[in-house]
């Protein structure tokens, strides 16, 4: 019988503690090579929550599936802030141009339920809205709008899904 292990881990920095350790102790795998192998495929999610999931088959073979990171870290990591907005609608933390928001629709593309650039970039600026981060310096609301008409068509015209 297969047995699976999800846990959301800070990238590059997991340990046998919890939640991964007493999670993967009874199903008899090796705890410490488990850890360095997630450690060293979430290297470069360092100091993000990464979700991870472990999948241990009959005979201990391990397998490791790392996911992306919540929207939420990438657009702190992508503006540089520890954390969001605790009066979101008074407080702005920081701001994102389209090209940012871009580059994290396409970090987040396998994730999301979208078909497409613009449909993803709006999810992006709507996890915006609860931290208190505006977009283009309005407010990500109004960033959807624009983007819903077309004003920031020609900046993405050189972007790829």
């Amino acid at each position: 019988m297969t047995s699976i292990v999800e846990a959301l881990v800070p990238g590059g920095k997991a340990n046998p503690g919890p939640p991964l350790g007493p999670a993967l102790g009874p199903l008899g795998v090796n705890i410490k090579e488990v850890v360095e192998k997630i450690n060293e495929k979430t290297r470069d999610y360092n100091g993000m929550q990464v979700p991870v999931k472990v999948i241990v088959d009959d005979k201990k073979n391990v397998e490791i599936e790392v996911g992306t990171p919540p929207t939420a870290s990438l657009i702190m990591k992508e503006i540089g802030i520890q954390k969001g907005s605790g009066n979101a609608g008074s407080e702005v933390v920081g701001n994102l141009n389209i090209s940012q928001v871009a580059k994290i629709a396409r970090m987040k593309k396998e994730d999301v339920l979208s078909y497409d650039l613009k449909a993803t970039m709006k999810e992006v600026m709507g996890t915006c809205v609860p931290m208190g981060v505006t977009v283009e310096g309005v407010k990500a609301k109004d960033s959807q709008k624009a983007l819903d008409q077309g004003k920031f068509d020609d900046v993405l015209a050189g972007e790829e899904w």
